[in-house]
């Protein structure tokens, strides 16, 4: 009997759950976060831990057994110690223990067990339903329409901000009429007055030939970008990313026996990561279909990862 998959249930309700003689599997609540790989924003969920120190048994994997598959308690018990042993002879032969929907567990350099959870299952029931929501980039294309408004508002505006100030200093010239108090001055202030009007006036003329010309012949500058030979199907449905190969491969494995034929995982990330996927498509679409169905019947934390 696979005991797993009894810790793999109760792993929804209890922050720790303890398999008598070997260790305790312990459950960690983290927050929401961004993954900057496959650009998506994640749901709270909780994270496994595995601590080989706490060993006495306090009943509850048990007692759920029990229940579940209709013995007593103490037959329960039995089952968990002979599962244990063979647990403990796997690893002194060196030998890595997969749990189904919990990790990997192997022997270091120092002897000691270590945990490495694996698969995407989220424990934390408030999450329930929740998936990951990928998050939309803005494109250069975008960035180049959005100045190209704002430097049209910018020219639209500057013709009248010119035409403001020139207009300011023809009102402080004919101001300067106020102030001639004689008929022989005030021949002299309007031959300077004409003057200083013709002169603005061309200075006027001049702008707005120069701001009509800007309006008139805006120029989108794009910038040529090398041509990127991309895969023929980038868009990949991912079912879960490790750091080994090994871990990769099982599961892979995995999703073959399900049936999902197409099943693979990727090369290594930016961040070494393997990417286990269940089918790769050449559109967005295709794979949102796939998705939607993979959510609703397998694996409700799958995710597309686009290559670029």
């Amino acid at each position: 009997m696979m005991i797993e998959k009894h810790i793999s249930a109760l792993l929804y309700r209890y922050q720790c759950v303890t398999v008598p003689g070997f260790g305790a599997f312990i459950t960690e609540t983290v927050s929401a976060r961004y993954n900057e790989t496959s650009n998506t924003f994640a749901p709270p969920k909780k994270t496994l831990l595995f601590n080989s120190l706490l060993q006495q048994n306090d009943g509850l994997l048990a007692n759920h057994i029990a229940l579940e598959e209709h013995i007593s308690f103490n037959e329960a018990v039995v089952l968990i110690q002979e599962q244990s042993a063979l647990w403990k002879d796997d690893l002194s032969n060196k030998k890595v223990v997969y749990l189904k929907n919990i990790g990997e567990l192997s022997l270091n350099s120092e002897q000691k067990i270590q945990f490495e959870p694996v698969g995407s299952t989220n424990y934390l029931t408030a999450s329930f339903g929740l998936t990951a929501v990928m998050a939309t980039a803005l494109t250069r294309e975008q960035q180049t329409e959005t100045k190209v408004i704002e430097l049209a508002t910018t020219t639209k505006n500057k013709p009248r901000l010119q035409w403001m100030r020139y207009a300011a200093v023809v009102a402080a010239a004919v101001g300067l009429y106020s102030s001639v108090s004689t008929y022989q001055e005030y021949e002299v202030y309007q031959e300077k007055k004409i003057a200083v009007e013709k002169d603005v006036q061309t200075q006027i003329e001049q702008k707005l030939q120069q701001a009509t010309f800007v309006i008139e012949a805006p120029q989108i500058i794009k910038e040529k970008v090398a041509e990127v030979t991309k895969p023929n199907k980038p868009f990949h449905i991912v079912a879960g990313a490790f750091k080994t190969e090994a871990k990769a491969q099982i599961l892979t494995d995995e999703l073959k026996a399900k049936g999902y034929t197409n099943a693979k995982y990727l090369s290594k990330s930016k961040h070494n990561m393997r990417q286990v996927v269940y089918n790769s498509y050449t559109s967005q679409e295709e794979a949102q279909k796939d998705l939607r169905q993979i959510h609703e019947k397998v694996n409700k934390d799958a995710w597309i990862f686009i290559e670029n």
